[in-house]
Parts: structure tokens; sequence; C-alpha cells
């Protein structure tokens, strides 16, 4: 399983980018996809997974401001990220469970992408 995450970048405070994560079976569900981030000299964060039922579980620090949502029969899932902060400064990962839905636990995810960085400039 090969997870391609692409999107990322560099912006301004404020400014908005997509990231997207596609993978390379069918068998993995869009559903049981997440993103993660790690920021140099701290620990991989989640980010955002999608809600069994619809909607997305985002972490405190990007509620209100990022978007999941997918395309299943692309089998991809994307990232929207507005009103980017410096804090967002990060590499951003996707990661997919082979079985269930998404989760908010990195220790839980089987397949993990190569990352894309983003960098958010004051």
């Amino acid at each position: 399983v090969q997870l391609q995450a692409s999107g990322g970048g560099l912006v301004q405070t404020g400014g908005s980018l997509r990231l997207s994560c596609v993978a390379s079976v069918r068998t993995i569900r869009t559903n049981g996809m997440a993103w993660f981030r790690q920021a140099p000299g701290k620990e991989r964060e989640f980010v955002a997974t999608l809600r069994w039922g619809g909607g997305g579980l985002y972490a405190d620090s990007v509620k209100g401001r990022f978007i999941i949502s997918k395309n299943s029969a692309s089998n991809t899932v994307y990232l929207q990220m507005s009103n980017l902060k410096p804090e967002d400064t990060a590499v951003y990962y996707c990661a997919a469970r082979s079985r269930g839905y998404g989760s908010s636990d990195f220790a839980e995810y089987d397949y993990w992408g190569q990352g894309t960085q983003v960098t958010v400039s004051s």
C-alpha cells in the first residue's frame, strides 16, 4: 500500500493550502485515513480524520480552519487548510488504517505516506 501526499508549500500567515493523499489500493477506505503533522523538535500530532457517519474529527488547534474531505471514487482524502499560522508549519503526513474508521491515535494506523512540507511565514 502506498499513500501519496501532495500539496504542501510555502505560504504567508493567513493563507491557504489544500493537501491531497491518494491511496494506491482500493482496500484502503478513505474513512480510515487521517492527517498528522510533525514540527521540528516535536512529536507527531493528530490533525484530522473523517468521522463515522460524516463530518470530521479535528485537533483543537485546527478546528474552524481546516476541513477534511474525501473522494471515495478516486481513493483520495483532502485537507483544506485556511487562515494558516506559523505554528502550522510542519511536515504533514497522510495515514491509513487497514481496518476501521479514522482515529486520533497514530498507533492505530498501519500505513504512512512520505509527508509533505507546509511552511507558513510570519
